[in-house]
């Protein structure tokens, strides 16, 4: 898709939107007295408005993650940049969106929000990309395509090349979420922006990171997009005990987590096929496993009452008698598989 063709999948009231602007945008300097936003001038701590265009954070997530600040938008979790989407790029009730089936669910939850129809395509054999599929589901309304990887629930990371090649040939914006690529040894496309005009990158900071409580979210695309986006979003959407705690957390590497959970994921997938409830353990990139078990249901019932919350997704498509556990400390895992030992003596919790 060439860049100029980016302006006509936006809703024409978002081209010409005037967005909220403060006067802090035209004042450049940390000092000074504020007397333009009606704060309270005594010193709280809290008293000031953050800044609406986390400048600071920005700079550090940039240099972070190898792409220049106009290129990213920080979100109140990555569930505002989804929801912007649809603000941004789909006339309610007119346009609609592609997305695999099944992928993570506020897709089609922001959708239904904002009044847009979603086209869901079933994933392929081995939970493979539809790629044809997905092209073949897309008419003149169809303005956002909606991609994880790797992919929740089902955990498989797409071949990177598959989703170029994709994002390439849909006619309108393709967001490839990819809340859990840190765990995968497929890499992420976040640096295809720069070539890519439709390209949207969303990652979070809740899963390898551990700042799930602070709700920060990022997506990385053209610099148009990410200024469209910020023209919507509202003028303070990322609160400032988030950017300062963000901010701390960012000095300090994870590899070490992230590598502890990649090697718990190999040892936990090994240890299920030994119980017979255990019919298939599905290959994970991500910081889960989907495992399909005799009767998810009753499993399920045994590890809540035992103190084990795992997901349900039995009744998904394409997922009958799954649950998705995720990983955790090496000690919660271990209790988790005692738990499972249990279940297969016939001592179940009720």
């Amino acid at each position: 898709m060439k860049g100029n063709n980016i302006e006509a999948l936006v809703r024409p009231n978002i081209r010409t939107l005037c967005p909220y602007s403060t006067a802090r945008d035209e004042y450049t300097g940390s000092l000074g007295i504020f007397l333009d936003a009606n704060e309270s001038p005594y010193p709280t701590g809290w008293n000031r408005y953050p800044d609406p265009h986390q400048k600071a954070l920005k700079a550090q997530i940039s240099a972070l993650k190898g792409l220049p600040a106009e290129n990213i938008f920080l979100g109140n979790g990555s569930d505002e940049a989804i929801d912007l989407c649809f603000r941004v790029f789909c006339t309610p009730g007119v346009d609609n969106a592609v997305a695999i089936s099944p992928s993570y669910g506020m897709y089609t939850v922001a959708a239904g929000i904002n009044d847009v129809a979603v086209r869901s395509v079933p994933l392929g054999p081995g939970f493979s990309l539809p790629a044809r599929a997905l092209l073949d589901a897309a008419d003149a309304h169809s303005k956002l395509l909606f991609l994880c990887s790797p992919n929740n629930p089902t955990g498989n990371a797409f071949d990177p090349a598959e989703l170029e090649a994709l994002v390439r040939a849909f006619p309108g914006i393709v967001v490839l979420d990819e809340a859990y690529a840190d765990f995968s040894a497929k890499g992420s496309l976040r640096q295809k922006v720069l070539e890519l005009p439709n390209l949207i990158v969303l990652q979070t900071l809740s899963k390898a990171y551990g700042l799930a409580a602070l709700r920060l979210g990022m997506a990385f695309a053209s610099a148009r997009i990410i200024s469209l986006m910020s023209r919507v979003k509202y003028p303070y959407n990322i609160n400032q005990a988030a950017l300062d705690q963000v901010s701390r957390a960012l000095a300090s590497p994870v590899d070490g987590y992230v590598s502890e959970i990649v090697s718990e994921r190999a040892r936990v997938a090994a240890a299920l096929p030994a119980w017979g409830f255990v019919r298939r353990v599905h290959p994970s990139d991500a910081n889960f496993l989907l495992v399909q078990v005799d009767d998810a249901d009753a499993l399920y019932a045994h590890l809540l009452a035992d103190g084990i919350i795992v997901r349900n997704r039995s009744r998904v498509p394409l997922c009958a008698g799954c649950l998705r556990i995720t990983i955790g400390l090496p000690s919660e895992n271990d209790r988790l598989l005692q738990s499972l030992d249990r279940y297969e003596k016939g001592d179940i919790h009720r």
